[in-house]
């Protein structure tokens, strides 16, 4: 997956910064753990601000089979796709764990841009979004779903993980289900890339069941087999 930019992470840090002075005297919502957010075909013309828990975003085939777009954490926002105009929700915005957030309409939203001469950065951090999608679906087709297995956990250590001296832990609890919906591909296959990693000691889990991604080592093996 792509890299953030330096530019994407310092616009990340100044929105955040942003849209909590923007909602300091706002209520947070708070969405219980598997509560939706919004679900497809919502009318929602709002941005959210997750103050704490994660999030993640789903969309349905016409089969019922689940796609996991993403994955976001405390200070980061979604559903920006409402700022496009298209009508409604495409996707469904599902708590992975209790989580708070801030709901911004979108003329507020982009009122808050001017004010704070953040449209520049936010077309950056848009353009690595996309760039980020393009690189997924490219990997769907030219990519093996060991490595896209591999890829998907450094991009979540990354976006996600607490940093230790040689390693990342995940401290969230991502089922085989949802990274095999991540990925693209069934559980019984992310069940055995996952154990023959731990095997390889590119991962492991502690006593709290997170999972603890050895970022160097992954990195390695997956060059190998690229």
């Amino acid at each position: 997956m792509i890299q953030q930019t330096p530019e994407a992470e310092r616009f990340k840090q100044q929105i955040r910064d942003s849209l909590q002075r923007e909602t300091m005297n706002s209520r947070a919502i708070k969405i219980a753990r598997h509560g939706n957010v919004y679900t497809a075909g919502d009318q929602d013309e709002a941005v959210y601000f997750i103050e704490s828990g994660q999030i993640k975003l789903l969309m349905l085939s016409t089969e019922g089979k689940e796609c996991l777009l993403a994955i976001h954490g405390s200070g980061d926002i979604f559903g920006e796709l409402c700022l496009a105009g298209l009508g409604s929700r495409h996707e469904t915005a599902t708590a992975m764990k209790e989580t708070k957030l801030k709901r911004i309409p979108c003329s507020q939203f982009f009122a808050r841009l001017s004010q704070d001469s953040l449209f520049e950065g936010f077309v950056r951090y848009l353009a690595v979004r996309v760039a980020d999608q393009q690189h997924v679906i490219a990997n769907l087709v030219t990519v093996d779903s060991e490595q896209r297995l591999g890829q998907t956990l450094l991009q979540l250590a990354r976006t996600l993980g607490k940093k230790d001296p040689r390693s990342i832990r995940i401290e969230l609890k991502i089922s085989h289900e949802e990274l095999s919906a991540m990925v693209g591909t069934t559980r019984p296959r992310v069940s055995l890339f996952m154990q023959r990693f731990r095997n390889l000691g590119l991962l492991e889990t502690n006593s709290d069941r997170f999972l603890i991604i050895k970022e160097s080592k992954l990195t390695d093996y997956l060059a190998q087999i690229a």
